[in-house]
């Protein structure tokens, strides 16, 4: 088994001690971890925020609902390919009778 990789990453000026499986996984944590900050920094120099926890909820949220309306985009698309490849499949079966 592969022994984990030990990192830390610095959110709002916290540093959190993380294990890693691979060097993908550390990419991964350290990429978002600098996008968390890049939205910090934008939140606080947009508007009057007074507290850390709420510029971390408003991140929180923007990225939660990003993978929530890419889902719903991704599943609308499934639905509508579904609903094209039916369509074909009666087409092809009508053809073929």
């Amino acid at each position: 088994m592969a022994e984990k990789l030990k990192i830390n990453v610095v959110i709002a000026g916290r540093t959190y001690p993380l294990s890693v499986n691979n060097t993908n996984e550390e990419e991964g944590m350290r990429k978002a971890a600098n996008a968390i900050n890049k939205l910090i920094t934008l939140y606080e120099q947009n508007y009057a925020v007074s507290d850390k926890q709420d510029v971390l909820a408003m991140c929180a949220l923007q990225f939660a609902s990003k993978l929530e309306i890419s889902a719903l985009e991704k599943n609308s698309t499934n639905k509508e390919a579904i609903e094209k490849l039916n369509e074909l499949t009666n087409l092809v079966n009508e053809h073929l009778k």
